[in-house]
């Protein structure tokens, strides 16, 4: 298993992008956020009177080489707790609200503003979790050689719906076959993606089941 035992705080900086990729990234993100900021207000108003305030999920996810930043998301689930005071899985507290958010990806639009600070681009592997650090092959750890992305390869090829080892495959192709022309045409079937609500989940979980580890004979090189 990969170590990342040196990036264990936040991280003040990030690593610079391609000039190309980053001036692209900047426009977009201004541009999506200039005509949807109605759509973030209203979602703002509803996840408040049906899931009350905090309005934004934040977590600590890994990003470019594995340091931590924090991503924005809009909360799709209640903090609705059992006798003893623990939460109650994730299907259980998710609402009617939180599910359109999910399947229609408007729970992602926040991360506009990780896109704005250089945390993340459009296209790149998705931020996971940061126990996952440890967890990945050192090739499936390359996943961490470029910022991670709103969307990606592996989310246009099966997103929830393929096995962990798929995805992190199609993550290191994308690092190894970077181009803008490829973002381009990601961000395009992204889209068409979104529309037809395909891979949200897999069966049985709000959306994938946790990454536990290589079993012997998975994520090699």
């Amino acid at each position: 298993m990969v170590k990342f035992g040196r990036i264990r705080s936040m991280s003040r900086s990030i690593p610079p992008l391609s000039p190309v990729k980053r001036i692209f990234d900047l426009l977009l993100a201004l541009l999506l956020l200039a005509i949807f900021w109605p759509v973030l207000a209203v979602i703002a108003i509803c996840v408040t009177v049906v899931h009350g305030r905090p309005v934004l999920f934040t977590q600590l996810r890994p990003g470019y080489r594995g340091r931590p930043f924090r991503i924005y998301k809009f909360r799709t689930m209640t903090n609705q707790r059992d006798a003893q005071g623990q939460l109650l899985p994730d299907a259980q507290r998710m609402t009617r609200l939180g599910r359109f958010l999910r399947s229609s990806s408007l729970d992602e639009l926040p991360e506009l503003f990780n896109i704005l600070r250089g945390e993340m681009s459009f296209v790149g592997p998705r931020p996971l979790l940061m126990q996952y650090l440890e967890r990945y092959s050192p090739e499936q750890a390359r996943r961490h050689d470029v910022l991670p992305g709103l969307t990606g390869w592996a989310q246009i090829n099966g997103r929830n719906a393929i096995t962990w080892q798929e995805k992190f495959r199609l993550d290191v192709w994308y690092v190894d076959h970077w181009s803008l022309k490829l973002d381009v045409a990601i961000i395009l079937r992204t889209a068409g993606k979104v529309l037809k609500r395909e891979g949200i989940s897999q069966e049985g979980h709000a959306t994938a089941e946790e990454f536990m580890g290589n079993e012997p004979g998975q994520g090699a090189a």
